[in-house]
């Protein structure tokens, strides 16, 4: 009885297995915006931008509910005796193929929100106008990705000139600092060359300094006596 059993559980599992193949391919189709390929999976569905949010949650429930029913499916043959290694492969392989429907409708999940919510990017950004239309407002998705696409172009290229421009300032400078460790290279060989002249400027220096100091003291001494002449 237990073997009949579990043949019966198998068989609806493999019948509930290729159902939801034939789903998740029509759920895909619809949720990349493919109306067309979408119809035919659905026994002739419109899947139009009009009616595409809409069948495509109808849909999502539908799978949801589907998964639900092949996990129970695959509790109930887990609940029953093992009857060998085969029998064990066999469950284990039920299960891979439930995880991988489960992963796969959340992926398209996943892909669906984030179109839905590039597409209302772009309607907000301007690149289409209110027409009253969910179908992004007259423009096609293509005319809207070749926009974007322009706009990005457009912003790659701003950038490859503006790194263009900052590797030519980089080269200006590193050849003005090249030039500029030349002269001091050059300043100091005539500096070891000549230290006649390192001297003679050294003298200059300190007269300097000299004439500086004695000039300021005459000044100084000058401006006493006019002081002192002027309290007398």
């Amino acid at each position: 009885m237990g073997g009949s059993s579990c043949d019966v559980l198998r068989k609806q599992a493999r019948s509930l297995e290729n159902e939801i193949d034939l789903k998740l391919v029509a759920f895909s189709k619809i949720g990349a915006g493919s109306g067309g390929g979408g119809s035919g999976a659905l026994g002739g569905v419109d899947t139009s931008p009009l009616l595409g949010e809409h069948v495509f949650d109808s849909l999502s429930e539908e799978i949801e509910q589907m998964l639900e029913k092949l996990s129970s499916l695959n509790e109930s043959m887990s609940d029953l005796p093992a009857s060998g290694a085969a029998a064990m492969h066999t469950l284990q392989r039920h299960r891979e193929i439930l995880q991988g429907y489960r992963q796969e409708f959340n992926k398209i999940c996943a892909n669906h929100t984030m179109r839905i919510e590039r597409e209302e990017l772009l309607r907000g950004s301007g690149l289409a106008t209110s027409s009253g239309s969910p179908s992004i407002s007259g423009l096609s998705r293509r005319e809207m990705y070749l926009k974007e696409s322009g706009h990005l172009s457009s912003a790659s290229h701003l950038v490859n000139d503006q790194i263009n421009i900052a590797i030519e300032t980089r080269d200006h400078l590193h050849a003005q600092r090249q030039a500029f460790k030349r002269l001091q290279t050059r300043f100091n060989d005539i500096s070891n060359r000549f230290p006649l002249i390192n001297s003679l400027i050294q003298r200059i220096n300190i007269k300097k300094r000299r004439d500086s100091l004695i000039l300021g003291a005459v000044i100084g001494f000058c401006v006493i006596l006019l002081l002192l002449y002027a309290f007398n």
